[in-house]
């Protein structure tokens, strides 16, 4: 088993599968790759592709996989609740066209190995990033919270509750908030939001995540 210690300075190598949502090219974890390493990364959207393509995937410290909303274990397998290896999902937080945020939400499974978990850490961190380590759900930590915030927000502003500018510019007040969520979702992508909450509420069926009608004409409109 590989082990980590402060000294040791992670070596990662990535593969690229598609276009990433997390990372641009000129990004410094684009930077500070090498042709191999004890950590492999496979970044876009092709990610689980490439993961069952690579092999010898049990010889590294740690082999990352980004992933759009879905779990972890789709990529994986699951058994018994006894999942986990040195495979661990990654995600970094973007909010629909917005810029990413410095917050990469990393994946975990019931038996995942810890030292598997500590390189990840690492190496995220190593580029200047913040890392949450979360349990494999569908959406992670950040789209489950906030996204029946938003889509509170949009029911409120059609059943007439207040102008967008006065729910905004309230929770921007009352909440400290540097935006309120009508103008944060305009100016990221409400059709993008609809797809977000869409897979989520096919994963959970809870109400809370079922598009807002708002997003949904969003995307009824970007798809004509």
């Amino acid at each position: 088993m590989f082990i980590l210690n402060e000294e040791t300075k992670m070596k990662y190598q990535i593969v690229r599968a598609g276009k990433s949502r997390s990372f641009s090219e000129d990004h410094p974890l684009f930077v500070g790759a090498k042709d191999s390493g004890e950590v492999v990364v496979f970044i876009g959207a092709n990610s689980g592709d490439a993961f069952r393509k690579f092999g010898k995937s049990d010889q590294r410290a740690a082999v990352l996989i980004e992933l759009g909303t879905e779990c972890l274990g789709v990529h994986t397998g699951e058994s018994r609740g006894e999942e986990g290896s040195n495979v661990l999902g990654f995600a970094r937080f973007r909010l629909g066209g917005g810029e990413p945020s410095k917050l990469v939400e990393v994946v975990r499974q019931p038996r995942s190995l810890e030292p598997a978990v500590a390189a990840a850490r690492q190496v995220f961190e190593s580029v200047g990033l913040q890392v949450a380590v979360c349990n494999d759900f569908a959406g992670r930590i950040v789209d489950r919270l906030v996204r029946p915030y938003y889509n509170a927000a949009l029911r409120r502003l059609d059943e007439g509750l207040a102008s967008a500018a006065d729910l905004d510019t309230t929770l921007k007040l009352g909440l400290g908030y540097p935006e309120g969520p009508i103008e944060l979702l305009e100016r990221t992508g409400l059709a993008h939001h609809c797809d977000v909450t869409q897979a989520l509420f096919e994963a959970y069926g809870e109400a809370a995540y079922a598009p807002a009608r708002r997003a949904r004409v969003a995307k009824q409109i970007v798809g004509k």
